[in-house]
């Protein structure tokens, strides 16, 4: 039930995600580019905010397939296909510290983000999934 819950959590908030990317994608809210201080420059050339707009489309359509695949497991699947669920969740956003994070940094360093500090705030929210995630599989074996 645990990693049900946790699972849900974690839908509502990607979709509010997927709706800020297709609905808002200026905002400075959830996963939306607005924090990009060159997202506005992307948008005065047709070229290249055609080819940016079409990037955002693409990483919310992707976050909506993990969506439907997470209702589809948390509807259908044995406890088993949960628990392997957010392993593989863990590790598939752990990877925002080994290739996101550092390139992130650097743009808040050279003052290409606002607010600043977006980077660290951004790292911490992303440790509390991880974090949120492993306690629950935790949770879940010690309440077994």
């Amino acid at each position: 039930m645990i990693l049900s819950i946790v699972l849900g959590l974690f839908i509502v908030l990607e979709t509010l995600n997927v709706l800020l990317l297709y609905k808002m994608p200026g905002s400075t809210k959830g996963n939306a580019v607005g924090v990009f201080k060159a997202y506005e420059k992307t948008q005065e050339d047709p070229e290249v905010r055609a080819f940016v707009n079409y990037l955002i489309n693409w990483v919310a359509g992707t976050k909506l397939i993990f969506i439907v695949l997470i209702i589809g497991i948390i509807i259908s699947g044995p406890p088993e296909t949960k628990v392997y669920s957010v392993i593989a969740l863990i590790f598939s956003i752990m990877t925002f510290f080994s290739r996101l994070y550092p390139s992130l940094k650097r743009m808040d360093s050279d003052d290409q983000l606002a607010p600043k500090g977006y980077s660290r705030t951004l790292a911490i929210m992303i440790g509390s999934f991880i974090g949120v995630f492993a306690i629950s599989l935790v949770a879940f074996f010690v309440l077994r």
